[in-house]
């Protein structure tokens, strides 16, 4: 799926106020290897239900940074489980244990906060990516998250030239709380993501 900047921006104009199984459907039509990121933060049941609720069999790609609290990972099961995920696991070289005895987790601005971020985010990523070369990714991100994350839209194009499908970009909390009550969905709030101090910072995927 190739695309240009302007035929992007016509295509972000029309998608406005479309459900977002309209929009998966339309991405995974022409699609040709597409996939789904997850680390099952609060609302991600919701991209990952209306994805495998087009395509039931499509990659969702798991980069677990190791430090995820218990509720987490139950919730992860949980979801796993009831929604038939495909999960493809990826996890960081070097185990939190061995990490933890050699600098923990370094804050924002300790020099060896951007290695941290490196090694327990950025290259489990890359990794997935670079095995599975996906020409569309559907993520989860909205806008009001971060300044980033305002200038994207529903589509937008990665680095490498991925097509981002983000389905629920427009949707604030209120819309997707009902979205999941009408559906029966869990959310999970007890997240932590160790890479982040301030819940509006990048972790490096998205810019």
């Amino acid at each position: 799926m190739a695309y240009t900047e302007e035929q992007i921006h016509k295509l972000n104009q029309q998608f406005k106020g479309i459900p977002p199984e309209e929009i998966i459907s339309w991405a995974i039509q022409y699609a040709k290897n597409p996939l789904v990121t997850t680390n099952f933060r609060p609302y991600e049941v919701a991209i990952l239900h209306a994805v495998t609720d087009v395509s039931p069999h499509i990659p969702v790609v798991w980069c677990d940074t190791g430090y995820n609290t218990p509720n987490t990972y139950k919730h992860a099961e949980e979801l796993i489980a009831r929604l038939h995920l495909n999960v493809k696991l990826y996890v960081p070289k070097q185990t939190s244990s061995h990490r933890d005895a050699i600098m923990g987790i370094p804050g924002i601005d300790d020099p060896r906060h951007q290695l941290f971020t490196e090694q327990v985010k950025l290259e489990p990523f890359r990794r997935a990516m670079e095995e599975h070369k996906p020409d569309v990714w559907f993520t989860n991100l909205r806008q009001g998250q971060t300044a980033l994350r305002d200038s994207l839209d529903i589509l937008s194009l990665s680095r490498d030239g991925v097509l981002k499908v983000s389905p629920f970009y427009h949707y604030n909390d209120s819309q997707l709380d009902a979205y999941l009550k009408d559906r029966n969905l869990p959310n999970e709030h007890k997240y932590f993501d160790p890479t982040k101090v301030l819940e509006n910072r990048e972790c490096g995927l998205h810019t």
